[in-house]
């Protein structure tokens, strides 16, 4: 909802501050959502009952148990890793052999040779 305050007469703007402060107390009062969804899902599960058994999995936005944090996510980061092909044409150039080949690395491959003719000798 928009609404320009702008045009408002003094005695609109003072109603709307009224309507406002009075919705203000009221969710105030409120106690918190998670709060309240945990104290459902206690209720449900003494009676043996689920949120999605009564109502469907759809009805009100989701489920009223709480929330299991998901696990997080798997950081693949293995650190730097050395380099196992290089452009013998330019010694600077260089390729893990992770992602998508280089420009020289795929040219020369397009040309015919060998991605073995690249491996650095260990």
């Amino acid at each position: 909802m928009s609404l320009n305050i702008d045009d408002l007469s003094p005695q609109e703007l003072a109603a709307l501050i009224a309507r406002a402060n009075k919705r203000k107390k009221l969710l105030a009062k409120r106690k918190p959502a998670a709060q309240v969804k945990a104290a459902v899902a206690k209720l449900l599960k003494s009676a043996g009952w689920t949120f999605e058994e009564l109502y469907g999995k759809s009805a009100g936005g989701g489920s009223a148990t709480p929330k299991k944090p998901r696990k997080a996510a798997v950081k693949r980061s293995a650190g730097k890793v050395p380099p196992k092909y290089r452009n013998p044409a330019n010694e600077k150039e260089t390729w893990t052999g992770r992602g998508r080949p280089p420009r020289w690395l795929a040219a020369e491959l397009a040309a015919g040779r060998k991605l073995e003719e690249f491996l650095i000798q260990q």
